[in-house]
Protein backbone atom coordinates (compact mmCIF):
# COMPACT_ATOMS: atom_id res chain seq x y z
CA UNK A 1 0.00 0.00 0.00
CA UNK A 2 1.20 3.53 -0.82
CA UNK A 3 1.80 5.70 2.23
CA UNK A 4 -1.02 8.21 2.73
CA UNK A 5 -1.04 11.64 4.26
CA UNK A 6 -3.74 10.56 6.72
CA UNK A 7 -5.30 7.29 7.91
CA UNK A 8 -8.66 7.68 9.67
CA UNK A 9 -9.96 4.89 11.89
CA UNK A 10 -13.77 4.98 11.88
CA UNK A 11 -16.41 5.50 9.21
CA UNK A 12 -19.13 7.26 11.15
CA UNK A 13 -20.18 10.85 10.49
CA UNK A 14 -17.09 12.21 12.28
CA UNK A 15 -14.66 10.10 10.27
CA UNK A 16 -16.20 10.87 6.89
CA UNK A 17 -16.48 14.58 7.71
CA UNK A 18 -12.76 14.64 8.49
CA UNK A 19 -12.01 12.73 5.28
CA UNK A 20 -14.04 15.23 3.25
CA UNK A 21 -12.31 18.26 4.75
CA UNK A 22 -8.88 16.72 4.22
CA UNK A 23 -9.54 15.95 0.56
CA UNK A 24 -10.68 19.55 0.08
CA UNK A 25 -7.19 20.50 1.24
CA UNK A 26 -5.51 18.18 -1.20
CA UNK A 27 -4.52 15.46 1.28
CA UNK A 28 -4.44 11.75 0.43
CA UNK A 29 -6.72 9.88 2.82
CA UNK A 30 -7.56 6.27 3.63
CA UNK A 31 -10.49 5.66 5.97
CA UNK A 32 -10.87 2.28 7.70
CA UNK A 33 -14.35 1.14 8.80
CA UNK A 34 -14.86 -2.22 10.48
CA UNK A 35 -18.45 -2.55 9.24
CA UNK A 36 -20.06 -0.20 6.71
CA UNK A 37 -20.09 3.59 6.52
CA UNK A 38 -22.58 4.99 9.04
CA UNK A 39 -23.55 1.51 10.26
CA UNK A 40 -23.78 2.45 13.92
CA UNK A 41 -24.72 5.65 15.79
CA UNK A 42 -24.38 7.94 12.77
CA UNK A 43 -26.98 6.06 10.76
CA UNK A 44 -29.29 5.59 13.73
CA UNK A 45 -29.35 9.14 15.11
CA UNK A 46 -32.36 11.44 15.14
CA UNK A 47 -30.37 14.17 13.41
CA UNK A 48 -31.19 16.94 15.89
CA UNK A 49 -28.88 19.94 15.88
CA UNK A 50 -29.57 20.64 19.54
CA UNK A 51 -26.99 23.27 20.39
CA UNK A 52 -29.37 24.76 22.97
CA UNK A 53 -31.79 22.04 24.07
CA UNK A 54 -29.15 19.64 25.41
CA UNK A 55 -27.34 21.99 27.78
CA UNK A 56 -28.24 23.22 31.25
CA UNK A 57 -25.60 25.96 31.46
CA UNK A 58 -23.03 27.77 29.31
CA UNK A 59 -19.68 26.11 28.72
CA UNK A 60 -17.07 25.18 26.13
CA UNK A 61 -19.24 22.45 24.60
CA UNK A 62 -22.10 24.92 24.12
CA UNK A 63 -19.73 27.28 22.31
CA UNK A 64 -18.50 24.45 20.09
CA UNK A 65 -22.05 23.29 19.38
CA UNK A 66 -23.34 26.74 18.45
CA UNK A 67 -20.47 27.28 16.08
CA UNK A 68 -21.00 23.91 14.38
CA UNK A 69 -24.77 24.41 14.12
CA UNK A 70 -24.17 27.69 12.30
CA UNK A 71 -22.24 25.79 9.59
CA UNK A 72 -25.14 23.62 8.44
CA UNK A 73 -26.82 25.91 5.94
CA UNK A 74 -23.60 26.26 4.00
CA UNK A 75 -22.53 22.62 4.45
CA UNK A 76 -25.94 21.43 3.18
CA UNK A 77 -25.49 23.48 0.00
CA UNK A 78 -21.85 22.46 -0.40
CA UNK A 79 -22.49 18.75 0.09
CA UNK A 80 -25.42 18.75 -2.32
CA UNK A 81 -23.29 20.39 -5.00
CA UNK A 82 -20.41 17.97 -4.37
CA UNK A 83 -22.22 14.70 -3.67
CA UNK A 84 -25.75 15.15 -5.02
CA UNK A 85 -27.12 14.07 -1.62
CA UNK A 86 -29.75 16.20 0.11
CA UNK A 87 -29.09 16.06 3.87
CA UNK A 88 -32.72 16.92 4.70
CA UNK A 89 -32.08 20.18 6.54
CA UNK A 90 -35.31 21.09 8.35
CA UNK A 91 -35.47 24.58 9.86
CA UNK A 92 -38.77 24.22 11.75
CA UNK A 93 -37.18 24.44 15.21
CA UNK A 94 -37.76 22.60 18.46
CA UNK A 95 -40.10 22.61 21.46
CA UNK A 96 -38.60 21.54 24.81
CA UNK A 97 -41.64 20.39 26.78
CA UNK A 98 -42.27 20.97 30.50
CA UNK A 99 -44.78 18.74 32.30
CA UNK A 100 -44.63 20.43 35.71
CA UNK A 101 -44.20 23.93 37.12
CA UNK A 102 -40.80 22.87 38.44
CA UNK A 103 -39.70 21.84 34.94
CA UNK A 104 -41.12 25.07 33.58
CA UNK A 105 -39.06 27.13 36.04
CA UNK A 106 -35.92 25.22 35.06
CA UNK A 107 -36.54 25.79 31.36
CA UNK A 108 -37.31 29.47 31.87
CA UNK A 109 -33.92 29.86 33.58
CA UNK A 110 -32.28 28.01 30.72
CA UNK A 111 -33.97 30.34 28.27
CA UNK A 112 -32.78 33.36 30.25
CA UNK A 113 -29.07 32.55 30.05
CA UNK A 114 -29.43 31.63 26.40
CA UNK A 115 -31.13 34.95 25.67
CA UNK A 116 -28.30 36.68 27.53
CA UNK A 117 -25.93 35.05 25.01
CA UNK A 118 -27.96 36.51 22.16
CA UNK A 119 -29.72 33.24 21.33
CA UNK A 120 -33.38 32.75 20.46
CA UNK A 121 -35.25 31.02 23.28
CA UNK A 122 -38.90 31.81 23.99
CA UNK A 123 -41.04 30.43 26.81
CA UNK A 124 -44.52 29.49 25.61
CA UNK A 125 -47.51 28.50 27.72
CA UNK A 126 -49.62 25.45 26.93
CA UNK A 127 -52.13 27.35 24.83
CA UNK A 128 -49.45 28.78 22.56
CA UNK A 129 -47.68 25.44 22.26
CA UNK A 130 -50.87 23.66 21.23
CA UNK A 131 -51.68 26.45 18.80
CA UNK A 132 -48.28 25.80 17.20
CA UNK A 133 -48.51 21.99 17.39
CA UNK A 134 -52.12 20.93 18.11
CA UNK A 135 -51.25 17.24 18.47
CA UNK A 136 -49.16 17.83 21.61
CA UNK A 137 -50.73 16.56 24.83
CA UNK A 138 -52.96 18.96 26.76
CA UNK A 139 -51.31 17.73 29.98
CA UNK A 140 -48.17 19.79 29.40
CA UNK A 141 -47.40 22.99 31.29
CA UNK A 142 -45.60 24.73 28.44
CA UNK A 143 -42.43 24.60 26.38
CA UNK A 144 -39.23 26.43 25.59
CA UNK A 145 -39.32 27.23 21.88
CA UNK A 146 -35.88 27.04 20.24
CA UNK A 147 -36.29 28.08 16.60
CA UNK A 148 -32.59 27.64 15.77
CA UNK A 149 -32.32 24.06 17.08
CA UNK A 150 -33.06 22.43 13.77
CA UNK A 151 -32.47 18.96 12.31
CA UNK A 152 -31.14 16.92 9.40
CA UNK A 153 -31.34 13.34 8.16
CA UNK A 154 -28.41 11.70 9.95
CA UNK A 155 -28.01 8.83 7.44
CA UNK A 156 -28.08 11.25 4.52
CA UNK A 157 -25.57 13.61 6.15
CA UNK A 158 -23.18 10.71 6.73
CA UNK A 159 -23.66 9.47 3.16
CA UNK A 160 -23.15 12.98 1.75
CA UNK A 161 -19.83 13.42 3.56
CA UNK A 162 -18.73 9.94 2.43
CA UNK A 163 -19.66 10.45 -1.24
CA UNK A 164 -18.04 13.91 -1.27
CA UNK A 165 -14.87 12.53 0.33
CA UNK A 166 -14.70 9.67 -2.17
CA UNK A 167 -15.17 12.07 -5.08
CA UNK A 168 -12.29 14.08 -3.64
CA UNK A 169 -10.05 11.03 -3.81
CA UNK A 170 -10.40 9.47 -0.35
CA UNK A 171 -10.31 5.68 -0.14
CA UNK A 172 -13.14 4.48 2.11
CA UNK A 173 -12.53 0.85 3.03
CA UNK A 174 -15.47 -1.02 4.53
CA UNK A 175 -15.27 -4.37 6.35
CA UNK A 176 -11.75 -3.33 7.28
CA UNK A 177 -11.28 -3.96 11.00
CA UNK A 178 -8.24 -2.64 12.85
CA UNK A 179 -6.34 -5.48 14.49
CA UNK A 180 -3.31 -3.59 15.79
CA UNK A 181 -1.92 -0.07 15.92
CA UNK A 182 1.87 -0.14 15.66
CA UNK A 183 3.93 2.52 17.36
CA UNK A 184 7.26 3.59 18.74
CA UNK A 185 7.59 5.56 21.95
CA UNK A 186 6.17 8.74 20.43
CA UNK A 187 4.76 7.99 16.97
CA UNK A 188 2.20 5.75 15.32
CA UNK A 189 4.00 3.79 12.60
CA UNK A 190 1.18 1.78 11.02
CA UNK A 191 -2.25 0.21 11.33
CA UNK A 192 -2.72 -3.52 10.78
CA UNK A 193 -6.19 -4.50 9.55
CA UNK A 194 -8.10 -7.42 8.07
CA UNK A 195 -7.27 -5.91 4.67
CA UNK A 196 -3.58 -5.34 5.23
CA UNK A 197 -1.26 -2.77 6.77
CA UNK A 198 -1.65 0.97 6.24
CA UNK A 199 0.83 3.76 6.92
CA UNK A 200 0.52 7.53 6.94
CA UNK A 201 2.08 10.72 8.20
CA UNK A 202 -0.92 11.38 10.46
CA UNK A 203 -3.53 9.13 12.07
CA UNK A 204 -6.99 10.03 13.38
CA UNK A 205 -8.90 7.95 15.92
CA UNK A 206 -12.62 8.45 15.16
CA UNK A 207 -14.01 5.01 15.98
CA UNK A 208 -17.02 6.12 18.02
CA UNK A 209 -17.96 3.77 20.84
CA UNK A 210 -15.05 1.50 19.93
CA UNK A 211 -12.45 4.26 20.38
CA UNK A 212 -11.91 3.41 24.04
CA UNK A 213 -10.89 -0.15 23.20
CA UNK A 214 -8.36 1.01 20.63
CA UNK A 215 -7.06 3.75 22.92
CA UNK A 216 -6.54 1.18 25.68
CA UNK A 217 -4.21 -0.85 23.45
CA UNK A 218 -2.06 2.29 23.14
CA UNK A 219 -2.18 3.08 26.86
CA UNK A 220 -4.14 6.28 26.24
CA UNK A 221 -6.44 7.78 28.91
CA UNK A 222 -9.45 8.15 26.60
CA UNK A 223 -12.50 7.19 28.64
CA UNK A 224 -14.83 6.43 25.73
CA UNK A 225 -17.50 3.80 26.33
CA UNK A 226 -20.76 2.73 24.66
CA UNK A 227 -24.24 3.82 25.73
CA UNK A 228 -27.04 1.99 23.97
CA UNK A 229 -29.91 3.98 22.54
CA UNK A 230 -33.10 2.35 21.29
CA UNK A 231 -35.45 4.08 18.86
CA UNK A 232 -38.39 3.52 16.54
CA UNK A 233 -40.29 5.25 13.77
CA UNK A 234 -43.96 5.48 12.90
CA UNK A 235 -45.93 6.33 9.76
CA UNK A 236 -49.00 8.40 8.93
CA UNK A 237 -49.50 10.72 11.89
CA UNK A 238 -53.09 12.02 11.44
CA UNK A 239 -52.06 15.62 12.09
CA UNK A 240 -48.70 16.59 10.62
CA UNK A 241 -45.98 17.54 13.12
CA UNK A 242 -43.69 20.35 11.98
CA UNK A 243 -41.33 20.86 14.91
CA UNK A 244 -39.14 18.50 16.88
CA UNK A 245 -40.85 17.72 20.19
CA UNK A 246 -38.35 17.11 22.98
CA UNK A 247 -39.04 15.95 26.53
CA UNK A 248 -37.00 14.28 29.25
CA UNK A 249 -35.98 10.86 27.92
CA UNK A 250 -37.83 11.19 24.63
CA UNK A 251 -37.70 13.18 21.42
CA UNK A 252 -39.96 13.04 18.37
CA UNK A 253 -38.45 14.24 15.10
CA UNK A 254 -40.56 14.74 11.96
CA UNK A 255 -39.03 13.30 8.80
CA UNK A 256 -39.95 13.24 5.13
CA UNK A 257 -42.90 11.11 4.10
CA UNK A 258 -45.01 11.95 7.16
CA UNK A 259 -42.70 9.78 9.29
CA UNK A 260 -41.81 10.43 12.90
CA UNK A 261 -38.53 9.24 14.40
CA UNK A 262 -38.77 8.60 18.14
CA UNK A 263 -35.72 8.23 20.38
CA UNK A 264 -33.99 7.36 22.49
CA UNK A 265 -33.51 5.19 25.52
CA UNK A 266 -30.18 5.26 27.35
CA UNK A 267 -28.59 2.13 28.79
CA UNK A 268 -25.06 1.32 29.90
CA UNK A 269 -24.79 -2.33 28.87
CA UNK A 270 -21.43 -2.60 27.18
CA UNK A 271 -21.37 -3.55 23.53
CA UNK A 272 -24.74 -5.33 23.63
CA UNK A 273 -26.82 -3.44 21.07
CA UNK A 274 -29.84 -5.74 21.06
CA UNK A 275 -33.31 -4.23 21.38
CA UNK A 276 -35.23 -4.90 24.59
CA UNK A 277 -38.96 -4.97 25.28
CA UNK A 278 -38.44 -2.84 28.38
CA UNK A 279 -36.46 -0.14 26.57
CA UNK A 280 -38.94 0.15 23.72
CA UNK A 281 -41.96 -0.01 26.01
CA UNK A 282 -40.69 2.84 28.16
CA UNK A 283 -39.87 4.92 25.10
CA UNK A 284 -43.26 4.27 23.51
CA UNK A 285 -45.04 5.22 26.74
CA UNK A 286 -43.20 8.55 26.86
CA UNK A 287 -43.85 9.22 23.18
CA UNK A 288 -47.59 8.52 23.43
CA UNK A 289 -47.80 10.77 26.45
CA UNK A 290 -46.30 13.58 24.35
CA UNK A 291 -48.40 12.89 21.25
CA UNK A 292 -51.47 10.82 22.21
CA UNK A 293 -52.41 10.18 18.57
CA UNK A 294 -49.22 8.13 18.18
CA UNK A 295 -50.90 5.11 19.75
CA UNK A 296 -52.90 4.53 16.57
CA UNK A 297 -50.03 5.05 14.12
CA UNK A 298 -48.47 2.12 12.25
CA UNK A 299 -45.03 1.17 13.50
CA UNK A 300 -42.43 1.41 10.72
CA UNK A 301 -39.29 -0.04 12.32
CA UNK A 302 -37.21 -0.31 15.49
CA UNK A 303 -33.45 -0.19 16.00
CA UNK A 304 -30.67 0.32 18.53
CA UNK A 305 -27.15 1.73 18.35
CA UNK A 306 -24.15 2.40 20.56
CA UNK A 307 -23.25 6.03 21.19
CA UNK A 308 -19.73 7.03 22.35
CA UNK A 309 -19.91 8.62 25.80
CA UNK A 310 -17.08 9.89 28.02
CA UNK A 311 -16.81 10.12 31.80
CA UNK A 312 -17.05 13.91 31.88
CA UNK A 313 -19.46 14.25 28.95
CA UNK A 314 -16.99 16.13 26.74
CA UNK A 315 -15.67 14.74 23.46
CA UNK A 316 -12.01 14.21 22.67
CA UNK A 317 -10.98 16.60 19.98
CA UNK A 318 -7.41 17.25 18.90
CA UNK A 319 -3.85 16.01 19.40
CA UNK A 320 -3.20 13.05 21.67
CA UNK A 321 -0.49 13.73 24.21
CA UNK A 322 1.44 10.46 23.91
CA UNK A 323 1.90 10.36 20.12
CA UNK A 324 3.05 13.24 17.95
CA UNK A 325 1.16 12.13 14.83
CA UNK A 326 -2.14 10.94 16.38
CA UNK A 327 -5.33 13.00 16.74
CA UNK A 328 -8.56 11.99 18.45
CA UNK A 329 -12.07 12.90 17.31
CA UNK A 330 -14.41 10.80 19.39
CA UNK A 331 -16.74 10.68 22.40
CA UNK A 332 -19.37 12.99 20.90
CA UNK A 333 -22.21 10.97 22.51
CA UNK A 334 -25.53 12.55 21.43
CA UNK A 335 -23.89 15.42 19.56
CA UNK A 336 -21.98 13.67 16.79
CA UNK A 337 -24.29 14.83 14.00
CA UNK A 338 -24.34 18.37 15.38
CA UNK A 339 -20.55 18.59 15.80
CA UNK A 340 -19.56 16.80 12.60
CA UNK A 341 -18.97 19.85 10.34
CA UNK A 342 -16.81 21.68 12.87
CA UNK A 343 -14.94 18.54 13.94
CA UNK A 344 -14.09 17.72 10.34
CA UNK A 345 -12.86 21.22 9.63
CA UNK A 346 -10.82 21.59 12.82
CA UNK A 347 -9.11 18.19 12.59
CA UNK A 348 -8.23 18.93 8.96
CA UNK A 349 -6.78 22.28 10.02
CA UNK A 350 -4.66 20.58 12.66
CA UNK A 351 -3.27 18.14 10.10
CA UNK A 352 -2.42 20.90 7.64
CA UNK A 353 -1.02 23.28 10.26
CA UNK A 354 -3.64 25.96 9.70
CA UNK A 355 -4.43 28.46 12.42
CA UNK A 356 -7.02 27.39 15.00
CA UNK A 357 -9.39 29.83 16.67
CA UNK A 358 -11.05 27.61 19.26
CA UNK A 359 -9.69 26.58 22.69
CA UNK A 360 -8.74 22.90 22.65
CA UNK A 361 -7.82 22.46 26.32
CA UNK A 362 -11.29 21.28 27.49
CA UNK A 363 -11.36 18.57 24.81
CA UNK A 364 -7.91 16.97 24.86
CA UNK A 365 -6.79 13.94 26.86
CA UNK A 366 -4.58 16.27 28.91
CA UNK A 367 -7.67 17.45 30.79
CA UNK A 368 -7.39 14.29 32.90
CA UNK A 369 -3.86 15.17 34.06
CA UNK A 370 -3.92 17.29 37.22
CA UNK A 371 -0.79 19.10 38.38
CA UNK A 372 0.67 18.20 41.77
CA UNK A 373 0.24 21.12 44.14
Amino acid sequence: MIKQDVVIIGGGVIGVSIAYQLTKRGKTVTLLEKDTIGAHASGAAGGMLGAQVEFTEPGPLVDLSLRSRAMFTEIARELYQTSGVDIGLNNAGMLRIAWTEEEADTLKKRGAWQQAMGLQAEWMDKTDVRRMEPAVSDEITGALYLPDDIQVSAPDLTRAFAVAAAKGGARLLERCEVLDIEHTDSRITGVVTTQGRFTADHYVLAAGAWSGRLAHTLGLPLSVFPIKGEAFSVLSMPQRIEKTIYSHGCYIVPKDGNRLLVGASSADCGFDNRLTIDGLQQLMTKAVRLLPALKDCPLEKTWASLRPQTKDGLPYFGPVSSFANLLAATGHYRNGILLSPLTGEMIARMVTGETLDIPLAPFTDRRHVHPIL
